[in-house]
């Protein structure tokens, strides 16, 4: 069996490789009468989409997306969502030269063991290209969660890449969609570009921290104990590709806190509970308290590089690699807007399962 779908009842599955002719996504469980147009899905593909600026791969490809079914003057039908992005900007002939050879750090290997065979091109499937089908879903998703919860907002941005770190004290989001880091911090911009140029110069490539911060969520997502709200949220951002490692709220650093420090206390506000900190990352037993949702997780540096790397090719030979093509120096500029569309992908679904079970209705406080 295969696992290209994602979700329950807000379900995707993601079809195409990198350098077949096209890629894309069917979407599924969208309730009727939503306004959806390729303009607004294609504001998310844009902020994903290669080569727009020096910091990432230089392939160029439009990223245009194309409605086939599932929305009729302007709105969704209830049935299935096809959308479909054309590859136009193919080289793969880059990779002539690895299609006996395993790339380190790359699915090649694993491929090939599992699969006896694999497309070399660009990593076919394993490739990073495959999240723009998510990303289209992930458009989906947005305009479904607009129209049904239209406080709800999903940022996302980086907080570090390789020795640079945000800075909170100047964490500001108006800067996020103007600079090519997703970086809220205006003044630390040059600094970030200056040492991802040293890196790309130098050959090599470098990891970073996303953070994806969810606002106005409803409380009441997420079920026990096999369908929590975060650890599909995990589960999310570790399907991404070169993540290697996801925390909520304090996350890993919550191993060195006391139960004192930790523990979020609660008091009576003028709308309902408050909370006085936010440790838990908005989500207490697996479910949405109402609090700001706060995911991050960690890419590893591109395994794409110049620098020759020892492997082996499928004759057991051992040999020096170059890996050759157009690719990113950080690739986890890139994965900020998909991270952003996993998330609302993963809200979308818990908010339509929690509709589905409950109905909507609460417990009552005070």
């Amino acid at each position: 069996m295969s696992f290209n779908t994602f979700g329950r009842e807000f379900r995707f599955t993601t079809w195409g490789e990198s350098h077949g002719p096209a890629l894309g996504a069917t979407v599924d469980g969208v309730p009727p009468g939503v306004p959806l147009d390729e303009g607004g899905i294609q504001q998310f593909l844009d902020r994903r989409r290669p080569g727009t600026s020096k910091h990432t791969t230089q392939r160029k490809e439009a990223d245009q997306v194309r409605i086939l079914s599932g929305v009729f003057e302007g709105r969704s039908t209830g049935t299935p969502i096809q959308l479909m992005i054309e590859n136009t900007d193919q080289r793969s002939k880059d990779y002539g030269e690895i299609a006996t050879s395993f790339r380190p750090g790359h699915a090649d290997i694993s491929y090939h063991l599992k699969y006896g065979l694999r497309d070399y091109r660009g990593g076919g499937r394993s490739s990073a290209r495959e999240t723009a089908a998510r990303v289209a879903a992930g458009g989906v998703a947005q305009a479904v969660l607009a129209h049904l919860v239209p406080e709800l907002k999903i940022i996302g941005y980086m907080v570090q890449m390789g020795e640079m770190r945000l800075n909170r004290a100047r964490f500001d989001t108006r800067a996020i969609p103007d600079n090519p880091f997703f970086l809220p911090d205006a003044s630390a911009v040059a600094a970030w570009s200056d040492y991802l140029d040293a890196i790309r110069k130098d050959q090599n490539s470098v990891g970073a921290a996303i953070e994806v911060l969810i606002e106005g969520c409803p409380p009441g997502l997420g079920a026990p104990v096999y369908a929590k709200l975060d650890t599909d949220l995990a589960a999310a951002m570790m399907s991404i590709n070169a993540v290697k490692g996801v925390e909520i709220g304090e996350g890993m650093a919550a191993a060195g806190l006391t139960g004192t420090d930790n523990a979020d206390e609660i008091r009576m506000g003028n709308d309902g509970p408050m909370f006085l900190s936010n440790h838990a990352g908005g989500v207490l037993g697996g479910i949405s308290s109402g609090q700001d949702i706060v995911v991050r997780f960690a890419v590893k540096p591109t395994s794409s590089i110049t620098t020759p790397r020892r492997t082996i090719n499928q004759h057991g030979e051992e040999i020096e690699l170059i890996t050759k093509g157009r690719h990113d120096p950080c690739v986890g500029i890139r994965a900020v807007p998909v991270a952003e569309a996993m998330a609302a992908c993963v809200i979308l679904d818990h908010l339509l399962m929690d509709r589905a079970q409950t109905g909507g209705v609460r417990g009552r406080i005070g």
